[in-house]
Order: structure tokens, then C-alpha cells, then sequence
């Protein structure tokens, strides 16, 4: 090695140990993204990615020079076999040029001509006990990593390998003392990952850890689409009824006639049609969680006949005389605002209060606009299996799209639309290997808005400024003209934004804008 190469690996081991003292108990994403720009300056490569996981699947914890949706996508071992070979191996991993082994990243770099296969990949795991850390290097010409010693290569990957087995033992603990106390069913569970890094999502997984542990009742709100189901499911994984089932009810799909048969059972005999005895959701869920969807279409009726069973754990089946007591922890979700439906007498307060004992409320995707690249390639990664593709991309014009779009449908909405996009995007590229998204089917009505917030900015030549003070200004003026339009009816002014009324005055509260006086 030359003193050049020596100096920069000395610089990556000097770097790397400041890093473990100055992040020690820090979260493994914060790490990853320090290693990563440690590891930028000791090789060059058109794209550096940091990978974390176990046998099945890696994904993606930090990477430069990959597009932005890359870091939601979850790559399949047995689908990637360059990722095999370097999981496999506890050598450093060089594949050669002509290797007819599919690279997972191709279509994905942000390099030009990001659309030719990558021709240069090399890469070398970290074994971590309980997990593995991957670290890929990659580059469209040919021979970029031949001028590299293998010396060099051999010190790099031992002074990376040291500094995360230091950084990653308490991870490893922790995943340990988790892994004892799981069924198989729940790590099924655990597969359903919510996808985010925005400052609300981090603060609503923040949330969920906190109250997991506990045993209070959780209410969780938030407008349809948003992944109110999967928030649940995160509550009752990681708590300490994991092991115990996880039953849930869509109560809007409830009719009045069978709704008490299906929470609290039945007897046989007891109403016609009922030839059996039928065991209730309260009682199936016993010793587990209750997630009760749409909880805010239940009748009064079975309200108060559910206030009950919080209050006291006493279950009755129709036709029944004896009590049967249960253990259940209830976790609710509603798209309405209960507070609102109290004052108007459609929702019990004291079931309420019962129900709320820690409320959740999982943010509409318009406040976590950031969020769009990780959950579209999550979704694009979900879809290239489905269309037998070797990789589906998207333009970034494409996604530019989706980002200005207000997104009244959420998350839901956002799956369908990529859903539908790569749909046609196949049919039109049946013979491609990588399946290029162009077109986004929006709503014309928004296609308007986005047209006449462009034509705008070219006209005035307004100068730049943060996406989300544009947005909030946008919301705003849209909001207040609505208003005015409806003579301040807030219902009429949702109906015209396609909005959940409880969630529209949510939003003019935050954004500052005077509730009570329009409402005067």
C-alpha cells in the first residue's frame, strides 16, 4: 500500500473511533449514516449502501448515490444472489464485470445513464450474532475497484467489522431478549413495518413503544388510509401479551342484529338460527388484545353493553346466565373525532374515557410528505414480484408528482396509485427487464392545482423557498376560500376538500388559523 492508502484508512479508524465514543447507545440508523460518510471518503463509488437483517431479508439503513425510494425497499435474499454471495461469504466479495448475476441495484442509481446495469460490485458483511450488516460498493464503469489493493480492501473491512460489533452489542442483547418471547405467528406480525422517517412518524413509533408496555386501553385516530390497523397490531407486538392472540372486528361491518352475538357470543338456541353455541371476540381474544376497528359506528346500545365489559372484564353470551370473566386489553381505531361525537350525543363519554386512556393519532401522509420515496419503493419492491420483474423503477418527475400531490386517500391511496402505475408500465415494457414508471394517475382536479401552483412560480419568479411553508400557504388559501364559499359551514368546506370534517378543523388549528372566530 501506498502512504496515500494508508493515510485514508488511518483517517476511516481514527473517524470510526470517535464515532463509537461520541454515538454509544445511539440509534443503528444514526450510526449507519456516520459510517457511511466515513466509508465515502475511503472508496469512491458511484453508490455506497449500508444493508441490516438477518437470513431472509436486508434492508437498506443509509446509502448515498441510490435513489431516494431505495431505502424503503426490503431485498430478498433468495430473489438476490449477489446480496447471497456476500452474506454467504466472510471474505470481501468482488463479482467481475461480465458476472451474469443481476445486481440489486440496478435502475437505481442516480449516476448518468443510471439505466445501464452496474458493472462494478463489490461488498463484505459484518455478522452480528442475531442480525448482519452488509456493506455494497458500486460503479456503472467496469474496472473502478481494480486499482485497490486487496490489503487495503482486507484493513477496511476489519476496521468497519470492529467498530460495529462495538456499536451493535446492545442491539444484539435487546434482539436477543426479544426473540425469546416470540411465536412464530407473532414475527409474522413484525414483517408489517411501518414505513417512515419523518418527524411524525418517528414521534408516533416513539408513542407506540412507550404504551405498548403498557396495559392502558389505546384509541387510536386518524383520517381512513392512514394505517390505523398496523399501528395496532405494532401496539399489541411489542407488548407483554405478544405471545397471546391478536383479534380483531371492523364494527362499521357490524349490523345491530349480530353485533352482541359477535363481541359477546352466543348459546345455542338463543335467537333463531343460532344451532350452536358461538364463541365471542372477547372471549377469543382472552388473555390477548381486542382491536375494535371503526369503533365510532357502534349503536348506543352496544355501547353501553361494551362499557361494561372494560369496566368490570365480565362477558355475557346472549342466551346465556352465567358471567364469564376475560382478560382482554382493548386497542380501538376510529376515523371520527369521539370528542365531537360525544358533544353531539352520538358516542358515549364514559365509553370514551374508557377507550382513551392513551389516545394515538397516526398523521394524514400531507404532513409526512418525506415519507413518499421510502413508501413508494417499499411498494415498488412489493410489486416487482408481483409483476415477475427484475426491477421497478420510478422517474423522478414521477415521484416530484406524487410529493405535490394532497393525498385525501393517505397511504392507502399512495399504494393504489403506484399499484396501477407499474400495472400499465408493464404492459407497456412487457419485454423490459426494468420496469420505468412515467405516467402517475392523479385526479385532475389536483393535476389543476399542481399546473396553476407551476405556472405561478414561472410567471412571478418567486423566489425559493421550504416545500413545507409553500405547502402550509397553499392549505391555507384553499382552506379560508372554502370557508367563504360555504358561509364558514366547516361540514359543507370537508365535503368541497374531501376531507373528514373533526380532521379539516384539526388542520386549520395547526395552521394557525382562528377556529373559534369562524366558527362564531
Amino acid at each position: 500500500m501506498n502512504s496515500l492508502a494508508l493515510s485514508k484508512l488511518l483517517e476511516l479508524s481514527m473517524s470510526l473511533s470517535r464515532l463509537s465514543l461520541a454515538q454509544e447507545g445511539r440509534e443503528v440508523k444514526q450510526y449507519a449514516k456516520s459510517l457511511l460518510s466515513a466509508l465515502s471518503q475511503s472508496v469512491t463509488a458511484d453508490a455506497i449502501a449500508i444493508l441490516y437483517g438477518d437470513q431472509h431479508a436486508l434492508t437498506i439503513l443509509a446509502c448515498n448515490g441510490l435513489s431516494a425510494d431505495a431505502v424503503g425497499r426490503q431485498f430478498l435474499l433468495t430473489e438476490q444472489p449477489r446480496l447471497m454471495s456476500i452474506f454467504e461469504s466472510d471474505e470481501l466479495v468482488s463479482f467481475p464485470a461480465n458476472s451474469d448475476l443481476p445486481d440489486p441495484y440496478d435502475g437505481l442509481l442516480l449516476a448518468e445513464e443510471s439505466r445501464l446495469p452496474v458493472h462494478a460490485c463489490m461488498g463484505f458483511k459484518v455478522a452480528l450474532q442475531s442480525s448482519t450488516l452488509l456493506v455494497t460498493f458500486d460503479c456503472l464503469k467496469p474496472d473502478s475497484f481494480e486499482h485497490l489493493p486487496e490489503v487495503y480492501l482486507k484493513t477496511l473491512q476489519a476496521i468497519v467489522s470492529s467498530s460495529a460489533l462495538r456499536m451493535f452489542e446492545a442491539e444484539r442483547l435487546y434482539e436477543q431478549a426479544r426473540a425469546s418471547t416470540l411465536t412464530q405467528s407473532q414475527k409474522s406480525v413484525k414483517k408489517q413495518i411501518l414505513v417512515g422517517e419523518s418527524a411524525v412518524m418517528h414521534s408516533l413509533k416513539s408513542e407506540i413503544e412507550l404504551v405498548a408496555g403498557s396495559e392502558f386501553n389505546v384509541l387510536i385516530q386518524g383520517d381512513t388510509g392512514t394505517g390505523k390497523e398496523l399501528v395496532a397490531k405494532h401496539v399489541h407486538f411489542n407488548s407483554q401479551r405478544n405471545d397471546k392472540p391478536f383479534i380483531q372486528i371492523n364494527c362499521a361491518a357490524l349490523p345491530d342484529s349480530i353485533a352482541e352475538s359477535e363481541l359477546f357470543g352466543h348459546k345455542k338456541g338463543a335467537f333463531t338460527g343460532a344451532d350452536k353455541d358461538r364463541l365471542g371476540k372477547f372471549a377469543a381474544a382472552d388473555g390477548g388484545t381486542l382491536f375494535l376497528d371503526e369503533v365510532g359506528e357502534l349503536s348506543l346500545t352496544l355501547q353501553s353493553k361494551l362499557l361494561r365489559v372494560l369496566q368490570s372484564g365480565e362477558v355475557q353470551a346472549v342466551g346465556a346466565d352465567h358471567i364469564h370473566i376475560v382478560d382482554v386489553r382493548v386497542v380501538a381505531a376510529t376515523n371520527r373525532d369521539l370528542k365531537e361525537e360525544v358533544r353531539r350525543g352520538k358516542f358515549r363519554a364514559d365509553l370514551y374515557h374508557r377507550l382513551s386512556v392513551y389516545p394515538l393519532f397516526v398523521p394524514p401522509l400531507s404532513e409526512r410528505l418525506d415519507d413518499i420515496p421510502l413508501l413508494v419503493g417499499f411498494f415498488l419492491e412489493q410489486l416487482r414480484g408481483t409483476l415477475n420483474a427484475k426491477q421497478v423503477v420510478m422517474d423522478r418527475q414521477a415521484l416530484s408528482r406524487l410529493m405535490h400531490y394532497d393525498w385525501p386517500g393517505n397511504v392507502r391511496e399512495l399504494e393504489h396509485c403506484v399499484s396501477r402505475a407499474a400495472l400499465k408500465a408493464k404492459h407497456q415494457q412487457w419485454q423490459a427487464n426494468i420496469i420505468e414508471i412515467h405516467d402517475i394517475d392523479i385526479a385532475p382536479k389536483h393535476h389543476q392545482q399542481i399546473q396553476q401552483a407551476e405556472c405561478m412560480t414561472t410567471q412571478e419568479k418567486a423566489p425559493p423557498v421550504a416545500m413545507k411553508f409553500a405547502v402550509e400557504l397553499l392549505q391555507k388559501d384553499m382552506i379560508v376560500n372554502a370557508m367563504e364559499r360555504h358561509g364558514f359551514n366547516w361540514s359543507a368546506a370537508a365535503r368541497e376538500l374531501e376531507m373528514d370534517r373533526a380532521n379539516l378543523v384539526r388542520l386549520a388549528k395547526r395552521l394557525g388559523l382562528d377556529v373559534k372566530k369562524q366558527m362564531s
